[in-house]
């Protein structure tokens, strides 16, 4: 057995804490809940736990070593996420009233769009190096690293899933135009919040 149970069990806990507590992909996945329902935001969902398994797999065979090699390619990295996400915030401020969906251009972000963010969304860096880093025992290492990979990805699917899921249940209480551009304006600006910790640390 690569994994003792009590290993197992903690990277499991360390899966689902990192998973379903915010951070930009869980205040984005709010908002489209919000802006475009449960249904519309599946692909958005599937394409965060998707990427970032494939991220955590490229970390342990060998992305972390680049990165201890060449900080400057992580520092960088960080800041063009923080970019991206000032993007996106401004995109879910600027988003129009539902009544306006159906003449709108608005989309929710879709799969591929998902996985792509991961490469650039610093909590997700974050995750992969510390599942790589503190829970992949080095017997069987290869084999291990697609174990905590898919695991974590069958752990984090229903976590995003839960706040997709909490912003279509505000659905109808967001009717009200003033109140949803209220609401888009305050998870812009929280996703702006979360660039602090994140991009702007000297850790």
């Amino acid at each position: 057995m690569l994994y003792s149970v009590d290993l197992l069990s903690a990277f499991a806990l360390f899966a689902f804490v990192s998973s379903i507590t915010p951070g930009p992909n869980n205040t984005m996945l709010l908002a489209s809940g919000v802006n475009f329902g449960f249904r519309r935001s599946i692909p958005h969902a599937l394409g965060i736990s998707v990427g970032f398994m494939v991220m955590v797999v490229a970390v342990g065979l060998g992305l972390g070593e680049v990165f201890k090699a060449v900080p400057m390619a992580y520092t960088v990295l960080r800041y063009l996420g923080g970019a991206y996400l000032l993007y996106l915030a401004w995109k879910i401020a600027t988003s129009g009233p539902m009544s306006q969906e159906s003449n709108s251009t608005s989309r929710p972000l879709g799969f591929w769009g998902a996985a792509a963010f991961q490469w650039v969304n610093p909590k997700a860096w974050v995750m992969a190096i510390g599942a790589i880093t503190t829970y992949t025992p080095s017997q069987g290492y290869f084999v291990n690293v697609f174990v905590i990979a898919l695991v974590f990805a069958i752990i984090n699917l229903p976590s995003v899933c839960f706040w997709a899921g909490c912003g279509s249940a505000l659905r109808n209480l967001l009717r009200n135009p003033r109140w949803l551009i209220s609401f888009n304006v305050l998870m812009a600006v929280l996703l702006v919040i979360s660039l602090y910790p994140l991009v702007f640390s000297h850790q």
